[in-house]
């Protein structure tokens, strides 16, 4: 059994908590209240039935004397410096023979030194990730070459034009209409580029946040789980599906879709599948369908996202606007980082509490796509009579006809939104104008 040189501590801090006098301690292990002293002042190493007789006396395991609770904390300061130590020029190199004194002494520091060293790693791996992208992603290249030929190709063809004064009309007509389509294919090229950037392309391969994996967890499940459909389905069927989710991996992740799954199961067993389909058939209105199975509005959309798949999308966000949980759906871009288009209904619901809101929106493009999105906006439990009332606006969003009566301009978000003019905007374009 290894035994730190903290043990003495160890063995006072655990008497003066039951309360034990150094005394009767020595007295009932056999040796006398001087020796025990310096034992506990880490001037005397113990060891085998002393050490087994003084951890009986106290009610607790010898190996918690011997190593402590900290154990984990200094094996992971050693792991710190290993990665870390000389990485400074004319950096000191760090104590290794004292850091059990400065675990035992200053656990606070201690843990304060392994968490910045975690999150450390956490960025290096992040950097990692995002040079990765840049360097090896092949979407990103196939755009990148895809554009550069394009603009090779106007190019030459204006040089001709411009530079040859008797051309034939006919090929004139002929470079004219390569300019015309090369133009066209670069702009769709850069439109496809930048919504990959901004929706994250590769997030599923790839996440960059806890964010991002609960993301991809959910599109990676349509946003249904089928053990949770089980009337049998509960706690232990969470879990299950957390261990098996190979896109979860950060800590935080893991605990947002915890809470997601158990909102999910809370709706499944609310509004059981085969009923709620029936009831679907009779009316789709969301306050219909809540008045009829007893649930908030929020939670009848998200149980139509959760039975539709790829047929629905489902947004929702907190009181500052920040998308906590996103379904795509075809069409519809979902922007992977910053804010989104303040013009969605789902912002609409965010500043009308409690009163639904539901409007046809029509996206960006040479045939712009139109979509039904029903949202709300409701209160989530506080912790207090007195504390601040939290909100949380969910959105649900439907193909619809492209056809048929006004829709409301809407896009993904300001920096690739094309549409001038927009009375929302917050910052410009990088975007031409497409209506």
């Amino acid at each position: 059994m290894a035994v730190s040189g903290l043990t003495g501590s160890r063995i006072r801090e655990r008497r003066s908590a039951i309360g034990l006098r150094q005394a009767d301690l020595a007295r009932a292990v056999g040796i006398s209240p001087a020796y025990l002293n310096l034992i506990e002042h880490n001037r005397r190493r113990i060891g085998g039935k002393l050490l087994v007789d003084l951890a009986r006396e106290l009610s607790v395991e010898p190996t918690q004397l011997s190593e402590g609770a900290e154990a984990a904390v200094l094996s992971q300061l050693r792991d710190a410096a290993a990665r870390l130590s000389g990485a400074a020029a004319g950096q000191a190199a760090p104590e290794l023979d004292r850091a059990e004194e400065l675990v035992g002494r200053l656990p606070g520091w201690a843990g304060l030194v392994n968490a910045q060293a975690r999150r450390i790693s956490e960025l290096e791996r992040l950097v990692e990730t995002l040079s990765d992208r840049l360097t090896h992603d092949p979407q990103l290249a196939a755009s990148l070459h895809e554009m550069l030929s394009s603009v090779t190709a106007i190019r030459s063809a204006a040089s001709i034009l411009t530079e040859t004064r008797d051309i034939d009309p006919d090929w004139q007509a002929r470079f004219l209409r390569n300019v015309r389509e090369e133009s066209q294919r670069l702009s769709d090229s850069a439109e496809g580029l930048v919504a990959y950037l901004d929706t994250g392309g590769d997030m599923t391969e790839r996440p960059l946040s806890p964010a991002d994996e609960l993301a991809a967890f959910i599109e990676a499940a349509g946003y249904h789980f089928a053990p949770l459909e089980e009337p049998r389905g509960g706690e232990a069927e969470i879990e299950a599906l957390l261990e098996t989710a190979d896109t979860l991996r950060d800590p935080g992740a893991i605990a947002m879709a915890r809470d997601m799954l158990g909102r999910y199961l809370a709706d499944a067993r609310a509004m059981q599948a085969g009923p709620f389909a029936t009831s679907r058939t009779a009316t789709d209105d969301p306050g219909r369908l809540a008045e009829a199975f007893g649930v908030g509005p929020d939670a009848v959309l998200r149980r139509i996202a959760s039975l539709t798949g790829a047929d629905s999308g489902l947004v929702a966000c907190d009181g500052s606007g920040t998308l906590t949980l996103r379904k795509p759906i075809a069409g519809f871009s979902l922007p992977r980082f910053g804010a989104a288009c303040p013009l969605w209904p789902l912002y609409r619901a965010l500043v009308r509490p409690s009163q639904p809101v539901s409007a046809l929106v029509e996206m960006p493009g040479r045939v712009g796509r139109r979509f039904l999105c029903h949202a709300i906006c409701m209160p989530r439990a506080t912790t207090g009579f007195s504390a601040p009332m939290v909100f949380e606006a969910t959105m649900l969003i439907l193909p619809a006809p492209d056809a048929g009566g006004p829709a409301d301009p809407v896009g993904s978000t300001c920096r690739i939104c094309p549409r001038e003019g927009c009375a929302a905007r917050r910052e410009p374009s990088i975007m031409g104008d497409q209506g």
